[in-house]
């Protein structure tokens, strides 16, 4: 449902594809906050500096910036949209009716199927060994992005 960058440039996509729809997806503040905190970590990267801003990106570092960010963000897109509120679906993750929802915007049949969730923390496992080796190297990896990116003034 979300993922880097396709939140972040939804204005482009919408001017791109004339006649597209949107669903922003919220959750409960602290739940959300604990999800980026955890999946992020200690790494900085690009995307978290983009998103957060420039020494921002590592949202255990400031709790209230990273939560203003979410906020501005969804206030951005429900801005966006107020004209056009049949191209916007508001999805709460924790609702019990989302397959009900997203197929009612988007004109389907709910499927018999669970509604799909990847990527949760309970399924990976942080203590192992490949874990770390590549937690490593995205942090060495990111780490020279980043130097790129200041030495060239690309911020």
């Amino acid at each position: 449902m979300e993922g880097f960058p396709w939140f972040m440039i939804y204005k482009e996509l919408d001017q791109r594809i004339p006649g597209s729809r949107f669903i922003l997806t919220t959750r409960e503040k602290k739940s959300w906050y604990k999800s980026v905190a955890d999946h992020i970590g200690d790494i900085r990267s690009p995307p978290h500096e983009w998103i957060y801003g420039r020494g921002k990106g590592i949202p255990l570092e400031d709790k209230a910036h990273t939560l203003a960010v979410c906020d501005d963000h969804n206030k951005s897109v429900i801005k966006y949209f107020e004209d056009r509120p049949n191209d916007l679906l508001i999805l709460d993750l924790y609702a019990d009716d989302k397959w009900q929802q997203v197929c009612k915007f988007l004109d389907h049949e709910v499927p018999e199927e669970n509604y799909p969730h990847s990527n949760k923390a309970s399924d990976k496992n942080p203590l192992g060994l490949k874990s770390k080796l590549r937690t490593v190297r995205r942090k060495f990896k990111n780490y020279l992005v980043l130097k790129f990116m200041d030495t060239m003034g690309y911020w």
